[in-house]
């Protein structure tokens, strides 16, 4: 191994402990999407994202993971790929908390839809998602909550590309980084209604499959279909191995395409045989894991691709 690569090595090694698993893609996951886009933002809009990223409260810790002495090179590439888990990372730190009702799931009140920048410490874990409800029998469909990851979406990649203070802008930038991988993720598009689950089975929380052990959630499973492997060069082997898209596919430039189409792919590849009606258990086939690594590995190279137009198209 050269000088190099035991150096990326290193670094990644250091990101991948710091990236606890997460929701939507896990670590792993929204790191390989953070690494596709990275490699397709413009001069201009890489030295733009490492000054955003350096408003970020916990960007001190993130340096202090890299080794002394990694090029600037690397630095920024791999803080990129940290930065891209913050949303989940302030999940578990204690300095945030839940708002909102269902354990923070379901947004209420003015504060669900503000946008103060860091010094809101409110979890939102509701703008990582858009429940757009399904039913296989006919069972009546709720309402989609609001604010939702379409909405903050919008919302966000306006104030890029507007004249906002530079501390909103890092901290919306990094929400983009994070909730463009997660709206590729198709439980992050989708909640199943069912007469068994009449408000729906949360993005596949409520529904458990054996794989083969019984007990895992299927959103879950899907969270990790991507890799969960802790070996250093993981994130970036994973991400260069991915399908690349077409590039009419990847110049769509809408959320709400992103989300129909995942939308689209959860009805197709996620509650598709052998997942029936009800919370299961449901025992994964071998047919149906070699489906959802391949829907995967699609959504992610899109969600890079399209991070990547979308930073280097409007972040002013």
């Amino acid at each position: 191994m050269t000088s190099g690569r035991r150096l990326v090595a290193s670094v990644l090694l250091c990101v991948l402990l710091l990236a606890q698993p997460g929701f939507g893609w896990n670590g792993h996951g929204h790191m390989v999407v953070a690494y596709l886009a990275y490699q397709k933002l413009t001069k201009k809009t890489r030295s733009r994202v490492g000054k955003l990223m350096k408003l970020n409260p916990d960007y001190g810790k993130w340096v202090a993971m890299l080794p002394a002495g990694t090029p600037v090179k690397y630095q920024r590439m791999m803080i990129f790929m940290i930065a891209a888990t913050w949303p989940d990372q302030i999940k578990s730190d204690s300095n945030y908390s839940d708002d909102g009702s269902d354990h923070g799931n379901t947004p209420g009140g003015s504060t669900s839809s503000q946008n103060t920048g860091y010094s809101d410490m409110l979890r939102h874990k509701y703008w990582h998602f858009v429940d757009t409800p399904f039913s296989q029998d006919g069972t009546a469909l709720p309402a989609i909550p609001t604010p939702n990851a379409k909405e903050r979406i919008d919302l966000f990649r306006g104030v890029l590309a507007g004249s906002d203070n530079d501390e909103l802008k890092s901290y919306d930038m990094v929400w983009l980084l994070h909730i463009v991988g997660d709206v590729h993720q198709p439980l992050h598009a989708t909640t199943r209604v069912s007469s068994a689950q009449v408000d729906g089975d949360s993005g596949g929380n409520l529904v458990t499959i054996c794989k083969p052990a019984c007990g895992t959630k299927l959103h879950a499973y899907w969270d990790d279909v991507l890799g969960t492997s802790s070996d250093p060069n993981s994130a970036i082997i994973t991400a260069r191995g991915l399908p690349k898209p077409s590039a009419s596919a990847a110049a769509k430039s809408d959320a709400a395409t992103w989300i129909q189409e995942s939308f689209d792919a959860a009805k197709t590849n996620v509650y598709a045989s052998p997942i029936a009606a009800g919370p299961g258990p449901f025992t994964l086939t071998s047919s149906y894991q070699s489906a959802a690594r391949s829907a995967a590995r699609k959504r992610a190279a899109l969600a890079g691709a399209r991070l990547a137009n979308l930073l280097n198209t409007e972040l002013q």
